[in-house]
Parts: structure tokens; sequence; C-alpha cells
């Protein structure tokens, strides 16, 4: 006949299994049981990537993408064809300025025509850039006038605010010689300042002029 247990002994059978039960619930909070995969290493958990936690990875969204038909050249710009154009035209109208010149005239006046359509702070230096006034004495005694033409052929770079335009220029001489010259091609860098385009340099298209300010 089995031997009934104390009043003491019964408190302690049922104290231990307590214990039990608690550490077996700590054990399952902890990521207990979880699965094997076949090389003997834990499963992942829900919820995790690569089993190694954290996140699980959003699905890729692909972007839209525009079809060669249908791809708008200007829209990569910078600028709207308007403004595009103003600046061409600015460009354009400071060759036309540099090749003509009247030497009947005064070179403050040929001068004038190209500091109208320059930056104030490249305006101070045409003076001394252009080679005009070197000979100024010698043509103006044969009363040479010179007719400037001037044809935008390029736009070599850009950024958000000036453009550089690789501007064809011939000055048309007007003389007893009735000599034509093509001054060859330059490199035209214009600026926006405000809602005007600016000549900010002007040099020889070979010469490396990049627009760099």
């Amino acid at each position: 006949m089995p031997k009934t247990l104390t009043d003491r002994q019964q408190r302690f059978v049922f104290g231990g299994l307590v214990v039990v039960l608690v550490a077996f619930g700590v054990y399952l909070s902890f990521g207990g049981f979880g699965g094997v995969d076949e090389q003997g290493g834990r499963e992942p958990q829900a919820g995790s990537s690569s089993g190694v936690g954290g996140p699980a990875t959003a699905a890729p969204s692909p972007i839209p993408t525009t079809a060669v038909e249908d791809m708008r050249v200007l829209d990569w710009l910078p600028f709207e064809e308007a403004e595009l154009k103003a600046a061409g035209a600015t460009a354009q109208a400071f060759g036309e300025a540099y090749g003509t010149i009247d030497y009947t005239a005064s070179p403050e006046d040929y001068y004038a025509s190209m500091e109208e359509l320059a930056a104030e702070e490249y305006a101070k230096t045409l003076a001394r850039s252009s080679g005009a006034g070197a000979f100024w004495s010698e043509m103006s005694e044969k009363k040479t006038v010179a007719e400037g033409r001037a044809d935008v052929r390029s736009i070599r770079s850009f950024d958000k605010s000036s453009v550089v335009f690789v501007v064809k220029v011939q000055s048309i001489v007007e003389n007893d010689e009735g000599a034509d010259e093509d001054l060859g091609d330059y490199a035209v860098t214009v600026q926006k300042k405000g809602s005007r385009w600016e000549v900010y340099d002007f040099q020889p298209a070979d010469a490396g002029n990049v627009g760099g300010k």
C-alpha cells in the first residue's frame, strides 16, 4: 500500500511543479522549440530576413521609364526653351557687336555696344581684352567700317545659371579693299541675372573656355 505524503511533502512537491512550469514558460518566451533546418541551424523566426533578425525586405518598386520616341530633351535642361533662346540671342548679339567696328567713330562707341550686353565686372575689362584699339588710328585713316555677323552653332556646357555657346563670328569690312574676314568660333558665356542674360566671358572657342566663373 502506497505511503501517503505528509502535508509538508505535498507542499514541497507542489512548489517544485510551479518552479518547473515558470521555467518552461520563460524558455518558450525566448523562442524555444524553434524549427531546425536541414543543416541543423535554427529556422528564421517570423518577421526576420535571411535568418539573422531584422525587418522583412520590402518588394522593389520599379521606377517608370520613358520610351525613346516620347523623350523630351528640353526637360533635361535647367532652362525653359524661351530662356535658352534669350540666352542664345544675347551671345549672338555680343558676337555681332564684337565684329561691328566703325573706325570713323571713337573706340568708346565700339566698346559701349558690347558693354550693354556684358556683366558689370566683365564690361570693365573689354577695352583691355579687345585688340581693336591697338590699330584704331591706322584703320580710321582708311575710314574702315566693319559689319559684324554672328551665329550660334552649339551649346558647349551649362549649369543652373549659365550657358556657354559656341558662336561663329564674322566681320565684313567695307573699304577700298573690300575684304571679308571670318573671325572664327568663340565660346560665349552668358549668365542669368534676374530676368536678363548677360555676357560673362568671351574667348576663342579653342582657348579652353568652358564657362568657369
